[in-house]
Protein backbone atom coordinates (compact mmCIF):
# COMPACT_ATOMS: atom_id res chain seq x y z
CA UNK A 1 0.00 0.00 0.00
CA UNK A 2 1.27 3.46 -0.84
CA UNK A 3 1.00 6.60 0.97
CA UNK A 4 1.36 10.19 0.67
CA UNK A 5 0.37 13.32 2.41
CA UNK A 6 0.02 16.64 0.64
CA UNK A 7 -0.56 20.33 1.87
CA UNK A 8 -2.72 22.25 0.09
CA UNK A 9 -3.61 26.15 -0.05
CA UNK A 10 -6.56 27.14 -1.12
CA UNK A 11 -8.23 30.80 -2.02
CA UNK A 12 -9.49 32.74 1.08
CA UNK A 13 -12.94 32.19 2.88
CA UNK A 14 -13.05 28.44 0.17
CA UNK A 15 -11.59 25.94 2.97
CA UNK A 16 -14.81 24.16 3.60
CA UNK A 17 -15.74 23.89 0.57
CA UNK A 18 -12.76 22.47 -0.80
CA UNK A 19 -12.34 20.03 2.18
CA UNK A 20 -15.98 18.86 1.20
CA UNK A 21 -15.03 18.46 -2.18
CA UNK A 22 -11.76 16.73 -1.20
CA UNK A 23 -13.51 13.89 1.37
CA UNK A 24 -15.38 12.66 -1.89
CA UNK A 25 -12.81 11.34 -3.17
CA UNK A 26 -11.44 7.65 -3.38
CA UNK A 27 -8.25 7.14 -1.78
CA UNK A 28 -8.71 10.09 0.46
CA UNK A 29 -8.11 8.52 3.76
CA UNK A 30 -8.30 11.63 6.13
CA UNK A 31 -7.95 15.57 5.68
CA UNK A 32 -7.65 18.46 8.49
CA UNK A 33 -7.80 21.93 8.72
CA UNK A 34 -4.53 23.58 9.57
CA UNK A 35 -3.57 26.47 10.81
CA UNK A 36 -0.90 28.64 8.87
CA UNK A 37 0.71 28.08 5.45
CA UNK A 38 -1.27 25.57 4.31
CA UNK A 39 -5.14 25.57 4.08
CA UNK A 40 -5.75 21.45 4.37
CA UNK A 41 -3.46 18.38 5.41
CA UNK A 42 -4.99 15.29 3.28
CA UNK A 43 -3.87 11.54 3.93
CA UNK A 44 -3.88 9.59 0.41
CA UNK A 45 -3.58 5.83 0.32
CA UNK A 46 -3.86 3.44 -2.82
CA UNK A 47 -2.46 -0.06 -3.65
CA UNK A 48 0.50 1.85 -6.06
CA UNK A 49 2.35 4.66 -6.54
CA UNK A 50 0.32 5.30 -9.80
CA UNK A 51 -3.04 5.13 -8.07
CA UNK A 52 -1.88 7.80 -5.44
CA UNK A 53 -0.53 9.81 -8.03
CA UNK A 54 -3.48 9.72 -9.91
CA UNK A 55 -5.99 10.81 -7.09
CA UNK A 56 -3.33 14.05 -6.63
CA UNK A 57 -2.65 15.33 -10.09
CA UNK A 58 -6.17 13.84 -11.66
CA UNK A 59 -8.77 14.46 -8.20
CA UNK A 60 -7.06 16.85 -5.73
CA UNK A 61 -5.38 19.36 -8.31
CA UNK A 62 -8.52 20.30 -10.15
CA UNK A 63 -10.96 21.02 -7.43
CA UNK A 64 -12.35 24.45 -7.54
CA UNK A 65 -10.42 26.88 -5.24
CA UNK A 66 -7.41 24.85 -4.91
CA UNK A 67 -4.82 27.34 -5.09
CA UNK A 68 -1.70 24.68 -4.92
CA UNK A 69 -0.30 21.27 -3.24
CA UNK A 70 2.92 20.21 -2.10
CA UNK A 71 2.98 16.26 -1.67
CA UNK A 72 5.11 14.55 1.04
CA UNK A 73 5.70 11.30 -0.24
CA UNK A 74 6.50 8.42 2.53
CA UNK A 75 9.50 6.28 2.65
CA UNK A 76 8.55 2.90 3.66
CA UNK A 77 11.90 2.05 5.02
CA UNK A 78 12.10 4.38 7.40
CA UNK A 79 8.61 4.15 9.17
CA UNK A 80 6.00 2.10 10.79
Amino acid sequence: MEIAFVLVKCQVAHEMEVMRDILKIDGVKEAHGTYGMYDIFIKVQGPTHKDVSDVITKKLRKINNVISTTTLSIIPEQGK
